[in-house]
């Protein structure tokens, strides 16, 4: 069993598998989307760059989704807390996902890189 395998397996339910559904749901977005284990987390790769991650709030206990560059656009649901680049969506594990707003997300996220206002 690879790291980024284990690192699904060692959550607690029910953020195990609403973790699982998130990168179920991020995959397929787009085809140079890869997935990785970086810092001990699960990020999503465009093109070999960093564009989003998850992770579960250590007070909260809840999941949530990283953008990496959210501070180049607005979304009600992204919050920045006391980070000066990324912005987060917390997630609740035990409700159903949003999934279209989740998408929406993403894909303004996959855009910074596609139309360059982030480097690749």
């Amino acid at each position: 069993m690879n790291a980024l395998h284990q690192y699904y397996e060692n959550q607690e339910e029910p953020n195990r598998s609403c973790l699982l559904a998130l990168r179920d749901l991020i995959l397929p977005l787009d085809r140079d989307i890869t997935h990785e284990l970086k810092y001990g987390m699960p990020f999503f790769c465009y093109k070999g760059k960093m564009f989003c991650y998850l992770w579960v709030h250590k007070k909260l206990g809840q999941p949530y989704i990283g953008i990496v560059e959210g501070k180049h656009f607005k979304h009600p649901l992204l919050i920045q807390e006391k980070r000066s680049r990324m912005k987060v969506m917390m997630l609740d594990a035990n409700a159903d996902l949003p999934v279209k707003t989740i998408k929406e997300i993403i894909k303004q996220a996959l855009a910074l890189y596609k139309n360059g206002v982030v480097k690749i």
